[in-house]
């Protein structure tokens, strides 16, 4: 996170960005249940309405659950400057 390099987390993973410290002050959403994680770690919580939602802070790609892959994918994608075509 210090060095600012993309980071992407989906569902509990959150967890360990809150155990690591490195959510304060930044918005991010994650699996309803972690929600008082992301809280107390300092972080504006996004709620994943629908589950699928998924959020882009700078360097940080957050998302909810499995549903929300391929819009994870994508916005990861984006951060990494990587373009898919057929």
């Amino acid at each position: 996170m210090e060095t600012k390099k993309p980071v992407a987390s989906i569902c509990h993973g959150q967890q360990i960005l809150s155990a690591a410290d490195v959510l304060k002050g930044r918005k991010c959403t994650a699996y309803p249940a972690v929600k008082l994680n992301v809280v107390l770690a300092g972080a504006t919580w996004l709620e994943p309405n629908p589950i699928d939602r998924c959020f882009t802070d700078g360097n940080l790609v957050t998302g909810a659950a499995w549903p929300g892959h391929p819009e994870f994918i994508s916005q990861l994608m984006v951060l990494l400057g990587v373009q898919v075509a057929f």
